[in-house]
Parts: C-alpha cells; structure tokens; sequence
C-alpha cells in the first residue's frame, strides 16, 4: 500500500451545497437557508458554535441568493448605501461588541437593505443575546428576527466533520484515525479545526504520514 507522506498544499475548503455535512444539529438551519425567500421580515440570524459551519451556510446563501458577504468589522458607514443595494450577509456580528461604529453602520444597513425590499443575514458566535452589543436599536431589531441555531454536533457529523476537514487539506485518514479522535478529543468544531491543523502541521514537519500514532503525540502535546 501506498505510504502518504505530508506536503504543503493549498486548503482547498469546499463551500457548496453539496459539501455541507447536514445532520440533526444542523438540519433546522440548513431549511431555514434554503427556505431564505419566506424569512420573516426578510431577515434571519444564524448563530452557533465556533466552526459550526456558519461561514460555509452563509456562501450556500449567498450563491442561492446572489447576495454580498461582508466581516461585520469591516463595516463602515460609508458603505451603507452601496451594501444596501443587493441581498447582503454580515458575519462575525458578535465581534463588534467593542465597536460603536461598527454598530452604528451595521443599524442603518439593517435599516436600508429592508427600505430597499433586499434581505438581510447575520451570524455570530452563540446566542443573539450574548453577543454583547451595545447599541439598544440594533439590538432589539436582531432579537426581533427570525435565529437558527446550529447545535453541537454529535458522532456521526463529527466524523464527518473531520473527513471533510481532511480532504479540504487533501489528506485520506487511515481507516482507525477518526475513531481514535472522536474517543479523545472535545466534542465541538473548534476542537476539530484544531487538531487538523495540528496532524497537517505536525506531518509536514516530521515528513511523516498522518496515523493514528502521529495523532496520539499531536494530542499528548497539545494537553502538555
């Protein structure tokens, strides 16, 4: 059999529809998105865990819709009227807690897009209600719109998870591999995020293939 060794290649991360692993955690929130010409108000939030797939949704939706993507910390007032033009998405809302501004601009786009009969995506990180914004009157508009919520995932989407996040990096698992992780490892997407950037990083380094006894030393290490 063929021993495959680690090489920098390009992550090549697959945001189709097609490459969106839907399971239970996921499912409500995948309809939801698909469902985007009914939201309620022509809004909806999506909100979730870190690497829960919020990023990969929000380009199925925005392929779906031909809409905009835009990092709310990006936002400027500036901006607005050229935003507000077409069906937008900002993400990462939650990262603006520290920024007035940035709140402020992102009131008047939510304000505009609907002026202007578009529709309007917003994710984060958790719940609405804990992203800390500041600002009352964007607050109380993103609590009055339409949130799916994206929970933990569990085995089955995990594993799958994990595959995917392999092939992004252009890595085959060894048949033992993901079980081994998911035995081992916290049950989130962040943890999966990390401990396949960590394999990757660790068999480039040591020109070695991705096995089970590579990934028991990436683990031993990280809890060192």
């Amino acid at each position: 059999m063929a021993t495959q060794l680690g090489f920098d290649l390009p992550v090549r991360t697959a945001r189709g529809r097609d490459d969106f692993l839907v399971a239970h955690s996921n499912a409500m929130a995948v309809a939801m998105i698909e469902n985007w010409r009914n939201w309620s108000g022509a809004k909806m939030v999506l909100s979730g865990p870190e690497g829960a797939g919020k990023t990969h949704l929000t380009h199925v939706w925005a392929d779906a819709a031909g809409a905009q993507i835009i990092a709310a910390r990006d936002l400027s007032e500036d901006d607005v009227p050229k935003l507000a033009r077409t069906h937008i998405a900002v993400e990462d809302v939650h990262a603006i807690a520290d920024m007035p501004e940035a709140q402020t601009a992102l009131f008047h786009l939510h304000n505009m897009v609907l002026a202007e009969g578009h529709t309007l995506l917003l994710t984060g990180t958790g719940n609405v209600a804990h992203w800390g914004l500041t600002l009352p009157d964007l607050v109380s508009r993103l609590r009055g719109a339409l949130e799916a919520t994206i929970d933990a995932p569990d085995d089955a989407l995990l594993s799958a998870v994990l595959v995917k996040l392999l092939a992004d990096r252009q890595l085959m698992p060894p048949p033992d591999l993901i079980p081994y992780l998911l035995k081992r490892m916290d049950r989130s997407f962040a943890a999966a995020n990390r401990i396949v950037r960590a394999l990757d990083r660790e068999s480039i380094a040591r020109k070695r293939p991705i096995t089970r006894a590579l990934a028991a030393q990436v683990m031993d290490s990280a809890k060192s």
